[in-house]
């Protein structure tokens, strides 16, 4: 199945050329001129929809770090979306009321999902499990940007394969997390060979922000689910609280390698 991009005539600014009433190039200016009316009459709800999600507007200061689970749910990546879904409540099981996580979801080429932040495992769980993947282009970047715009976001975690968008753009998105405090980690997936080519635009992404990039193997559940623990931790506590909780967290090593692989 091939996406096609949504659109809407616009009109030419240059005054119409006269027709015959009742021809077919008439017939066709009032179909065109009622949809454009159609699309502006539209309500908000079913314009955003054409857009991208954005976590839900809210007041005051966050009182939990936050967290950024973001995913690509394309239809290729059905399952490694379904190994990722069984393990989302190890992000808030590693720290319990420490940690605020909201899902991000991109397929169809648009984010779909962008929850609101909680610390509750059961509720992002129930949220995971009701997303399902949708053919389309890569689009993590509305994910950054979003994540920029919320306070208390230390950590985006991004499961996918292939970058799709404008590396240009990426980088600006980067280098404002960095200065931000917000870091960037990317669990790689290259099951396929093509999505290996992508290695280098995704590692220079995660080290601008001061992250990093650690393989993904849809295969290894439990390995997933140590790696997600481990982020959490980080988020919490940066490299100081890893670094104590290496001997009872199994995934605090290799994020700590590849985290020292940034500089």
């Amino acid at each position: 199945m091939t996406d096609k991009p949504n659109f809407v005539l616009v009109p030419d600014d240059e005054p119409p050329v006269p027709v015959r009433t009742g021809g077919m190039l008439a017939r066709l200016r009032t179909m065109a001129t009622t949809a454009m009316a159609t699309v502006a009459s539209a309500p908000a709800t079913l314009l955003s929809a054409l857009g991208h999600a954005e976590p839900p507007a809210e007041t005051g200061t966050p009182g939990r770090p936050r967290l950024v689970f973001a995913v690509d749910a394309t239809a290729s990546r059905e399952p490694a979306w379904a190994a990722a879904r069984q393990v989302t409540d190890a992000l808030v099981k590693a720290l319990p009321g420490a940690l605020d996580v909201a899902l991000a979801v991109h397929g169809g080429s648009r984010v779909h999902t962008f929850t609101a932040f909680t610390n509750d495992a059961n509720t992002l769980r129930d949220q995971a499990a009701g997303v399902a993947c949708q053919a389309g282009m890569t689009r993590l970047l509305p994910i950054l940007s979003a994540g920029l715009k919320r306070p208390g976001v230390r950590v985006v975690i991004y499961i996918g394969d292939v970058f799709e968008e404008s590396v240009a753009q990426g980088r600006r998105l980067a280098d404002a997390m960095g200065a931000q405090g917000t870091r960037l980690i990317v669990l790689h997936d290259t099951a396929d060979p093509a999505a290996r080519r992508d290695g280098e635009v995704f590692w220079d992404l995660a080290k601008r922000t001061g992250g990093c990039v650690l393989p993904f193997d849809a295969s290894a559940s439990g390995r997933l689910r140590d790696l997600l623990s481990a982020v959490a931790v980080y988020a919490v506590g940066g490299e100081k609280l890893l670094r104590e909780r290496r001997g009872d967290l199994p995934g605090a090593i290799a994020l700590l390698d590849h985290l020292g692989k940034r500089r």
